[in-house]
């Protein structure tokens, strides 16, 4: 299986994808728009430098991105992992 690596000039610094992440993770909203997010923002990020970081975030099962909306799906609780780990499906 091919990985998605794709050579850039630049990608975002860590700094950058951290901003995001943490402002993804603490919006009181469920739902959120790319402009929206744009304007909370506590500083100005490149499109495709957010691209990127969606990307990335979605690959890592962090954030769930559609067309318009991103919402963020990450839950560190350990008792509900093992609770979906043990679970039966229906």
């Amino acid at each position: 299986m091919q990985s998605k690596k794709q050579n850039f000039a630049y990608g975002p610094t860590l700094n950058t994808v951290l901003l995001v992440e943490d402002t993804l993770k603490n919006i009181d909203k469920i739902v959120i728009t790319l402009a929206e997010l744009k304007k909370i923002l506590p500083k100005k990020i490149n499109h495709n430098t957010l691209k990127i970081i969606f990307e990335y975030l979605e690959d890592n099962n962090k954030i769930i991105a559609g067309t318009k909306e991103i919402t963020w799906i990450h839950n560190r609780n350990l008792n509900l992992r093992k609770a979906i780990d043990n679970g039966l499906e229906l």
